[in-house]
């Protein structure tokens, strides 16, 4: 596991974020309002903060539980990789997020890959079931 602490600005308010409470009002606070969220799962980048918002939620529920930890982070300073490890349902998942911040210190741009190919088909099962409860708790 990486430190927790000792990143520059940007990358140390997601760091903050991410190993406290997952609270909804910091996530929202660090995003730009038309951020792009480009997942594995989806063909398509996500744009806006209402659905990277979810997507973020969504991956925290399922990808970050307690085997989830970075193991390798590169701080740009305005950009940032973080390789993360963790295991779901048996199945070994590799994948790195990478983080763009503008001038302000928002995110930007918020890509995930993940590896091998028995990982990603553990994270879109997970991930769209995960999706369709939480559009469901909205209807």
């Amino acid at each position: 596991m990486v430190a927790t602490t000792g990143y520059s600005e940007n990358l140390q308010r997601w760091m903050d974020y991410f190993h406290g409470a997952h609270d909804a009002g910091a996530l929202d606070a660090i995003l730009h309002d038309d951020v792009v969220f480009q997942s594995p799962i989806v063909h398509t980048p996500q744009r806006g903060k209402p659905i990277t918002m979810m997507y973020l939620g969504a991956a925290g529920e399922t990808l970050g539980n307690d085997s989830f930890r970075y193991v390798r982070i590169f701080d740009c300073g305005d950009k940032a990789v973080l390789e993360f490890e963790t295991e779901m349902d048996g199945v070994h998942v590799n994948g790195i997020d990478m983080i763009a911040w503008d001038e302000a210190g928002l995110i930007t741009d918020f890509k995930v890959m993940v590896r091998p190919l028995k990982a990603i088909e553990a994270v879109h099962a997970s991930m769209k079931a995960m999706l369709e409860r939480m559009k469901g708790q909205r209807a």
